[in-house]
């Protein structure tokens, strides 16, 4: 054996998974087709969002909470800044079916929050203009984290712990059996006992099974200047995620001075094959967005000043596939997490480390299951 357990991909969700497996003693070699910390799929653009108050299901919460955790002890071994309590604004219509997975996920979990109506958010937010029937919930455990720094910081730790990397190296195939895994990646086989893979945008190779249900999307990211930086500040600006005339967007502050991160919640359509995203952006694809910013947020130049392309693996409930690879009893799958994964890879990234160990795990990953597409 090369080792006990293979990391398919040291992204988002690899590098969390290797850093929790080293944590728990447990030899891993991460395999990585490209390098520590890139930006050829969700983890780059500078920051991402992190909140409790899930508009996704109030099921999250848990793995929330524990994610929150793990970005502190991530901090506290590495000695980096990862994430930047803001609080988050969730804004539009209290009845629409998100808003009100916001309310359940707050009253069953007891989260710290306020509800502001729109005289309350001009008062307090007049960044944003709201519309009539729109109020805004403030989740205060939200923020910002920052991915580049969060994927490297995982890993490097991983390594300190004794785990092992192998960059630049894509591997072919991934092969289970009933005395191990087979990974066939740099022109030979690696053998291990056990595979989480951690793919991103390439799951469908991986799980070919389950490729009618799980493509890559192109994701992309847009910054606008602000007439008044100092109103954008992380201090004075939280995160926010809203709803408005059937667009999604959201927004995270300016950490650079002037500019302030706003995009849409959606994607800008189908990869196709994840090695063939193709990073430009036409101006016509950003009218949308461009729209919706200078309809709600008015003190922002409704043009761009920066864009860049990312692409994430989306299943067809915009829910991922977390636990084991269909037909295998060895290889755990971690993917298609539908733009909504890196707030809580750490917690992920200890749910393969307990899959691995004990075939479960005490976080709540039911409703998360491959197999679910199989059996429907």
């Amino acid at each position: 054996m090369d080792a006990d357990v293979a990391v398919i991909g040291t992204g988002t969700m690899g590098s969390m998974a290797l850093w929790r497996l080293a944590r728990a003693g447990i030899d891993a070699i991460g395999f990585e087709q490209f390098g520590v910390g890139h930006d050829r799929s969700a983890a780059g653009g500078e920051s991402r969002i992190f909140r409790t108050a899930y508009k996704e299901g109030p099921e999250y919460v848990p793995t929330l909470l524990r994610a929150y955790e793990l970005w502190r002890e991530l901090e506290a071994e590495s000695g980096r800044d990862l994430l930047t309590l803001t609080g988050g604004l969730m804004i539009g219509d209290l009845e629409e079916g998100g808003m009100r997975n916001v309310l359940a996920s707050i009253e069953r979990f007891g989260l710290s929050h306020e509800i502001l109506d729109g005289t309350q958010m001009a008062g307090r937010y007049p960044q944003h203009t709201l519309f009539p029937g729109e109020a805004a919930v403030l989740d205060r455990l939200a923020g910002v984290l920052r991915p580049e720094f969060a994927v490297i910081s995982a890993t490097l730790r991983a390594r300190r712990l004794g785990a092992r990397v192998i960059s630049g190296t894509p591997v072919v195939a991934v092969e289970p059996s009933s005395d191990g895994v087979t990974v066939r990646a740099g022109g030979r086989d690696h053998r291990f006992a056990q595979a989480v893979i951690t793919a991103g945008p390439w799951t469908a190779r991986f799980a070919p099974e389950l490729a009618r249900h799980v493509s890559p999307r192109k994701i992309v990211m847009t910054w606008y200047m602000a007439d008044d930086p100092a109103a954008y500040v992380p201090a004075a600006f939280p995160i926010f995620i809203r709803e408005h005339r059937g667009v999604g967007m959201f927004g995270i502050p300016s950490l650079d001075g002037g500019s302030v991160k706003v995009a849409l919640s959606d994607t800008y359509g189908d990869v196709g094959e994840a090695d063939d995203l193709d990073h430009n952006v036409a101006p016509g694809d950003l009218a949308t967005v461009n729209e919706a910013v200078a309809a709600c947020l008015p003190g922002l130049v409704p043009q761009p000043i920066r864009v860049s392309a990312h692409m994430d693996a989306y299943t067809t409930d915009k829910h991922a596939l977390v636990g084991a690879l269909p037909g295998a009893r060895n290889t755990w799958l971690l993917g298609g997490f539908s733009g909504h994964g890196f707030k809580m890879a750490p917690a992920f990234g200890q749910i393969a480390a307990d899959l691995v160990q004990h075939g479960e795990t005490t976080l709540p990953i039911d409703h998360l299951d491959p197999g679910r597409f199989l059996t429907a």
